[in-house]
């Protein structure tokens, strides 16, 4: 079975485990450890982490030893990153339009005080 980038990365438990391992390599009982479910359980998850080719195992005598693969993140970064132009193309546009509006708010408020002192004045002489 094959599951896509999103499907494998919007299981809390598989992000889980990626956390785990991108602190280095990892045995499946520290997995299990670590994440707080069964073997079985970490099992699968590595597993369908393996098919979508997040992760790599390796024998160790008769440990089986998981690590990160590095590809399948950049590739993810990648194609975020035309969406990550975008958001701050509009994000700059946001904080420009942000700045305008407290300019004209601290422009406002001297106005105001300098025409009441013009008023003031006024009544004085």
């Amino acid at each position: 079975m094959h599951i896509s980038v999103p499907q494998t990365l919007a299981d809390p438990t598989r992000l889980r485990i990626i956390e785990v391992l991108r602190g280095g390599e990892r045995s499946v009982n520290d997995i299990v450890e670590s994440v707080d479910i069964d073997q079985s359980g970490v099992s699968r998850h590595l597993r369908l982490l393996q098919e979508a080719g997040f992760a790599r195992v390796r024998p160790e005598g008769q440990k089986r030893i998981y690590s990160l693969c590095p590809e399948p993140f950049r590739d993810l970064d990648a194609w975020l990153s035309q969406y990550r132009q975008l958001w701050e193309a509009r994000l700059d546009k946001f904080g420009e339009a942000l700045a305008r509006k407290r300019a004209a708010k601290t422009i406002a408020p001297q106005k105001k005080k300098s025409s009441r002192r013009k008023h003031h004045d006024r009544k004085i002489e």
